[in-house]
């Protein structure tokens, strides 16, 4: 019985920024539970690679080139899906950017509408874009990636922008989850702690930085993204069925101090 709540065959599911890293470890659980996958990324070769890495392992997810700042492409792309495969079941907002290490006095308008933009509107247009047609259906699940940032504040980096945008996408999860909640469609959030990912890759090369990481973590190492995948796995499934709302900490014991 229990075992069967994981499995989404016959659903269809999309991934932003699905084609590397945290996003394609998404799209490979996914596929893996049973589920039709689309790779949405704005960069075609990253979701062709990506594509190329499921289809060696015996999955073989679509590709929608989409620019998640772009409202108008978004609504495209969910009518789409929706007219090709007649559903959208699960929508995973992975696509994020970070622009870290500028102090706050220093930030330009570009610099923090470009991190706004990308990490909170493009998630909101994604939400309503596939949420609309959710709600049609009265049966949806949608999982942000929001961040621990969103919970604290990461030190030695200065990154006020970043914080800022993950909290409100943590509280956007939750006023999503009150108004629809009745109306079928769950939306939860995952916040990873740091992750091995070309994103950080950089700490590889400043080891202060990484024994301030580390040093702040219980579990004294950074994660994986299938560690990530797992709990987006969960929470689109029908193994959360009761779980609407929740922002669910992934962070090796990071925020406990």
């Amino acid at each position: 019985m229990y075992m069967e709540l994981f499995r989404l065959d016959g659903q269809v599911a999309l991934v932003t920024g699905g084609g590397q890293a945290i996003g394609l470890a998404c799209v490979e659980a996914l596929s893996e539970a049973g589920a039709s996958v689309v790779i949405a990324d704005r960069d075609a070769g990253i979701a062709e690679t990506g594509r190329d890495a499921m289809r060696a392992r015996g999955y073989d997810p679509e590709i929608a080139i989409m620019d998640v700042t772009d409202s108008a492409r978004v609504d495209a792309v969910a009518d789409d899906v929706v007219a090709r495969h007649g559903r959208i079941d699960i929508l995973v907002n992975n696509a994020g950017i970070a622009r870290s290490m500028t102090p706050a006095e220093t930030v330009t308008d570009e610099h923090w509408l470009n991190v706004l933009d990308v990490n909170l509107n493009g998630t909101f247009w994604c939400c309503r874009a596939f949420g609309n047609h959710m709600l049609k259906a009265q049966s949806g699940a949608i999982v942000n990636i929001g961040s621990m940032s969103g919970f604290i504040v990461n030190k030695p980096q200065e990154q006020a922008f970043y914080n800022a945008s993950k909290a409100a996408v943590h509280h956007l999860t939750k006023s999503l989850a009150a108004e629809w909640g009745a109306r079928g469609v769950r939306v939860n959030a995952v916040a990873p702690t740091y992750i091995n990912t070309p994103l950080n890759a950089f700490v590889n090369d400043d080891p202060e930085m990484y024994r301030h990481w580390i040093g702040g973590t219980p579990m004294g190492r950074m994660g994986e993204v299938e560690e990530i995948a797992s709990v987006v796995l969960f929470l689109a499934g029908k193994a959360a069925s009761l779980m609407t709302g929740s922002v669910v900490l992934v962070d090796g014991g990071y925020t406990c101090w």
